[in-house]
Formats: structure tokens, C-alpha cells, sequence
């Protein structure tokens, strides 16, 4: 939906996962094995990714300042079972997070909860960048779409000032 460039680092896999469902079409990626795999899902996966999609939304839309669309299980409670591991690089000590039992490219994961280890590594990542608060969901209903807010001062509304922002002026404008 959104021209928009897509989240720096990590969390352009939230990013990604938040914008498997049209909610204006109610196309959903994950239905296709296409769509399962960019995540490295099976059928079988899918319940829990849409549960992780859903709160990963809602907490999108409270960064911008808006109430979740619909009851959801709390982020932190899905992810406070995401298997991590610290990383320290040899070559200079920086440490970071990773997902624990990463499998080579090209494998499929060995653990079900791999997506959460996933998100819950970008979100960490995202919060030591200073990032996390800056993804955000659109305010218009219809849409949803998870957007990085590259603006100044960080109140971005619409996923598309084009779109969705231009939709929501011109109901404004008939409003008065």
C-alpha cells in the first residue's frame, strides 16, 4: 500500500510480517506457500504468526497513538518465550542478540518458535538503535500497514500521505 521506504535494520522483518495482511482486500500472504516461506513457516506455523502479527500490530498502533483494532495476546507475553543468545564478535567484542538455534540458509528451522526468536532479536536490536517507537500502523482503519515514521518530529499518522492521509483530510473536509 504504502511508497514508503522500507524500516531500517531488523525491523523491516516486523515490518514485513505486519504487511502479510491486506486488511482492505483480506488478502493474506501467509496463505500462500510463498508468503510462509520469506518467513521459513509451515502450514502448521501460521495460527502463530498471525497471533504474533496481530499483537505486533496492535503495538504499532499504540506507538502512533492509536487504540488496537481488536483484543490480542500482549506482545511481551509471546515473546518472553523467544529462545535468544548473546553474540560476542571476536574481532572487536561488540556483543548482540541472536535467535538461539539459527539453522544454515536454505535449511528449514528447526524450532517452530524460530519467527518469535526472530522478532523478539529485531525488537531488542530496535530498541538499542532508539528505532523501536518509530514503527508505527496507519491510523485508517481500512489499512493498518505497518510504516517506519521518518518524519522530524515523529508524528506520522498515515502509511501514505497520498492515500490513506488524503482519505482522511478530504472526510474531514466533508465533516464540516
Amino acid at each position: 500500500m504504502s511508497e514508503r521506504s522500507a524500516a531500517p535494520g531488523s525491523l523491516a522483518l516486523v515490518e514485513s510480517l505486519v504487511n502479510t495482511l491486506d486488511l482492505e482486500s483480506g488478502a493474506d500472504a501467509l496463505d500462500t506457500a510463498d508468503g510462509r516461506a520469506r518467513f521459513g513457516l509451515t502450514e502448521e506455523d501460521v495460527p502463530g504468526a498471525r497471533e504474533l502479527r496481530e499483537s505486533l500490530r496492535a503495538t504499532l498502533l499504540a506507538h502512533a497513538g492509536h487504540p488496537a483494532h481488536a483484543p490480542v495476546t500482549p506482545l511481551g507475553e509471546l515473546l518472553a518465550t523467544a529462545p535468544l543468545r548473546v553474540t560476542i564478535d571476536p574481532a572487536d567484542g561488540s556483543a548482540g542478540l541472536a535467535p538461539a538455534g539459527l539453522t544454515p540458509v536454505g535449511e528449514a528451522p528447526v524450532d517452530p518458535g524460530r519467527l518469535h526468536s526472530r522478532i523478539a532479536e529485531a525488537v531488542a536490536a530496535a530498541l538499542v538503535a532508539g528505532t523501536w517507537q518509530r514503527l508505527k500502523s496507519c491510523e485508517a482503519a481500512t489499512c493498518h500497514w505497518a510504516y517506519y515514521d521518518r518524519s522530524p518530529a515523529g508524528r506520522g499518522r498515515w502509511c501514505s500521505m497520498q492515500v490513506c492521509g488524503a482519505r482522511a483530510k478530504m472526510r474531514r473536509y466533508r465533516a464540516k
